[in-house]
């Protein structure tokens, strides 16, 4: 007996072009529950494939004609359903296009669970249990998604809208973090600060999340170096402006009086998750944002990963005969996955080699463990720290890789950096040092220009 939605379905596949288009990729033959509607999907979808056109009722009649090994049985089924179905049905196509889709997911879950249950208990020889997840993940996934791709002559007027549309980023709060960003961080998107131990990799990510929560953002900070508290204390320095290491001589009450003060100043939440060192990975971390989401109801906006290197990778397990750099670089791209799967952006941190932790003009080359790194991260800087600029009480940054804009730009600038605070600031235009501009880089030689800058073709003599 073939259900009514069933019956709907395959009247659309035999008497609309548009509908059939739309659905025939996902649906499957085993989601029909009716022997006798799945013959008939599967003689519209060979028709289909062939002709580029929906079969009529004479094609399906021959097709049901040449079906070889059938019992006498089914072939009366078959024939006592061709009238009603090859008879026109007069749905409105969008309406039975989501019908249709409800009805796979809904097929899609329960076939799943039929799956999980004989792996269970033990009917499924060729399956174990580690594929259980894996097969509820892909039934849960199954949706009608029609994109296939931008046509760039049909498409122009969506993508001058997107030219002109103003894309979501999470400030920097500091003046030229911002210039460089054009406004701060797009979702989407992984964001790393290369620095030497101790320079102030963590300090840089504790400020960041600090501004983001007094932004009214939600921020998820996780750790796989420090403990929850010891990150929370370092906000907690920069956000009720107390040294570090004072606040344990905070009295209760007027701990008590600031934390709730900052309650008032903001609509945000922020969330301090540890990890145990070289324990974690990407498939971690979206777990913990579905537990975060079913148990607090917490969306971030940003999440911070203190630090990249000692994660691990859900491809590669501890003891395997791959390298570092294939290693970091597989972090580097499933964190990156992270970022894009839930809409916001990532930020964190790895460390210079030995060579560029004495360099005073960091490089990409002075990355450790990997060069995959940087050729995976959407922005990529260096925090560059001196006895001098310590004395000033500032911090250098440059510019390494910049998707964003272009690095030629601001490449080196100043923050003025308050460790006792955990806190970085703006510093005033005459702290700066000689910004590495496009447009300051005019000649080879300034006493004797040799390779002046050109503004045209026309400028070069041949």
């Amino acid at each position: 007996m073939i259900s009514t939605v069933e019956t709907s379905i395959i009247k659309g596949l035999i008497h609309d072009e548009t509908y059939t288009r739309r659905v025939l990729p996902y649906i499957k033959a085993t989601y029909f529950e009716s022997p006798v509607a799945s013959r008939y999907y599967r003689i519209c979808e060979d028709y289909f494939s062939k002709y580029d056109s929906c079969p009529s009722a004479k094609s399906i009649q021959i097709a049901l004609e040449e079906i070889e090994h059938i019992s006498e049985e089914e072939f009366q089924e078959l024939g006592q359903s061709f009238d009603d179905l090859t008879e026109p049905e007069d749905n409105k196509t969008e309406w039975l296009v989501d019908t249709t889709e409800t009805w796979c997911k809904e097929r899609a879950v329960f076939l799943a669970l039929m799956d999980a249950i004989s792996i269970q208990d033990g009917s499924d020889k060729d399956r174990g249990r580690d594929a259980i997840p894996q097969i509820l993940s892909e039934a849960l996934a199954v949706s009608f998604d029609d994109h296939v791709g931008h046509d760039y002559l049909a498409d122009y007027q969506a993508r001058y809208d997107f030219y002109h549309l103003k894309e979501e980023r999470t400030p920097f709060g500091l003046d030229y973090f911002d210039k460089i960003t054009k406004g701060g961080l797009p979702n989407k998107t992984l964001n790393i600060a290369l620095a030497g131990t101790g320079v102030g990799k963590s300090l840089f990510m504790c400020d960041f999340a600090a501004r983001a929560l007094t932004q009214g953002k939600n921020v998820l900070y996780i750790t796989c170096e420090m403990a929850e508290e010891r990150i929370a204390e370092r906000i907690d320095a920069n956000l009720l402006d107390v040294n570090v290491q004072d606040i344990k001589d905070i009295p209760r009450q007027t701990f008590e009086q600031k934390v709730n003060k900052l309650k008032g100043k903001t609509q945000g939440k922020l969330f301090i998750k540890e990890y145990p060192t070289a324990s974690a990975h990407a498939g971690h971390f979206d777990a913990l944002l579905k537990e975060l989401s079913l148990k607090k109801g917490f969306r971030p906006d940003i999440i911070f990963i203190d630090y990249l290197n000692i994660c691990t990778s859900s491809r590669y397990k501890a003891g395997s005969s791959a390298n570092s750099y294939t290693i970091v670089k597989s972090i580097a791209e499933e964190l990156r996955g992270l970022a894009g799967k839930h809409n916001l952006p990532i930020v964190s941190a790895t460390q210079t080699t030995r060579g560029g932790y004495q360099n005073s003009d960091v490089s990409l080359t002075d990355t450790s463990e990997s060069f995959g790194l940087p050729a995976t991260a959407d922005l990529m800087f260096a925090l560059i720290s001196s006895e001098e600029l310590d004395q000033m009480g500032q911090i250098m940054v440059k510019q390494l890789k910049n998707r964003y804009n272009d690095p030629a730009k601001y490449r080196k600038f100043v923050v003025g950096i308050d460790r006792a605070k955990m806190r970085l600031y703006d510093v005033e235009q005459s702290s700066q040092p000689e910004l590495i501009d496009e447009a300051a880089v005019t000649s080879y030689n300034e006493s004797e220009p040799k390779f002046q800058k050109k503004t045209s073709f026309a400028d070069f003599s041949f």
